[in-house]
């Protein structure tokens, strides 16, 4: 292959990607969305949280070197409803990041886009500290080399725990998270309480149907009609290693 040919097919390649990392953003009523350079959230103004966090994590992300920041700021991005870090002081709630610090290493930017306030929402410490952390890492150990996987993270405002703040942040009373692995065309989706547990992360496996009817979110709408059905509504633990 010539240079010119060999070029051509790289921009081609590109253009792929791309194509294929925007049609994969999840569609929702709530119409306030915020790209960031490295992922994209819905921000929920009344709840002053966001909906979803998505991003594409790949094994540069995670294997970076950027160090953790703890920047935690307002988003001047949010024109409305935004939080900032006052609301969380001693409420007795941990600043839970929807996108996690640790899935973007892959520079300083990266790093220190996590520590947004939109990116946060209130969970309990031994919920933020334990489980969840546990199941983030997870979803860490899967990305290998070579391939890729599409995230969605957000709060379900099912079962409240209150707000905190004098900005009233609504306190979840449950989290999910939603893999689609585009290379081995899988997917796996999780409903966790924001409480602490010792449970097999097994336990919290859903289909991601039910986690469209609990948020009215639709997860991964481009896909494949054929596809998108099949795996959303069954649930399967064939090569997640749990």
């Amino acid at each position: 292959m010539n240079l010119k040919k060999y070029i051509v097919s790289i921009f081609i390649l590109f253009l792929a990607y791309c194509v294929q990392g925007q049609s994969l953003i999840p569609r929702s009523s709530n119409a306030s969305i915020i790209k960031k350079t490295y992922y994209t959230l819905c921000y929920n103004e009344n709840n002053r949280q966001a909906d979803w966090v998505y991003y594409e994590l790949t094994y540069p992300m995670i294997n970076g070197i950027a160090k953790r920041k703890n920047n935690f700021r307002v988003d001047k991005s949010i024109k409305n409803g935004a939080s900032t870090p006052k609301d969380y002081l001693r409420s007795g709630y941990d600043r839970g990041h929807l996108c996690p610090a640790a899935a973007m290493k892959q520079n300083s930017l990266a790093m220190s886009e996590t520590f947004y306030m939109s990116n946060m929402s209130p969970q309990k410490p031994y919920f933020n500290r334990g489980v969840w952390k546990k199941l983030e890492a997870k979803v860490r150990s899967w990305v290998h080399k070579g391939s890729s996987l599409y995230v969605v993270t957000g709060p379900i405002f099912r079962d409240n725990l209150g707000s905190i703040g004098k900005n009233k942040v609504t306190i979840p009373g449950y989290f999910y998270k939603v893999i689609y692995d585009p290379l081995h065309k899988k997917m796996i989706a999780f409903v966790l309480r924001n409480k602490k547990s010792e449970l097999s992360l097994k336990y919290f496996v859903t289909t991601v149907d039910k986690i469209e009817k609990l948020t009215n979110i639709d997860f991964f709408p481009e896909l494949d009609d054929k596809l998108e059905n099949k795996l959303e509504s069954k649930v399967s633990l064939l090569g997640w290693k749990l």
